[in-house]
């Protein structure tokens, strides 16, 4: 088992590259298949780094909904063809900004 600092780097790192992504907007997002693909495999990996993490840390941040993560990484793997990108977007919109801020406080905690 890895320290789950090496996990939250990667969640940081992760949400970081879907920032820059995403970058050019919800139009760029929606007609750039490219765009979405890579958000999607960031979204994936950011999910099955969160699952890899201690309950003890998760259990720190009861802000984030760890479990609605790795219910979402299930869709993102095994439910493809039903996939909404306009839930991908809300997600990322409404969501990581509460998971950027507690993985950041988290990272800092273990400083």
């Amino acid at each position: 088992m890895k320290d789950d600092r090496v996990y939250l780097l990667h969640i940081s790192e992760c949400i970081a590259d879907i920032e820059e992504f995403t970058s050019q907007g919800e139009h760029e997002f929606f007609n750039d298949k490219r765009t979405q693909l890579a958000v999607l495999r960031s979204l994936q990996t950011l999910a099955e780094s969160s699952q890899r993490l201690s309950a003890a840390s998760k259990d720190s941040r009861p802000e984030v909904n760890w479990r609605k993560i790795a219910g979402f990484r299930n869709i993102l793997v095994h439910g493809y063809l039903a996939l909404n990108l306009n839930l991908v977007w809300q997600i990322m919109r409404r969501d990581l900004p509460v998971l950027k801020s507690a993985v950041a406080a988290m990272l800092e905690r273990r400083l």
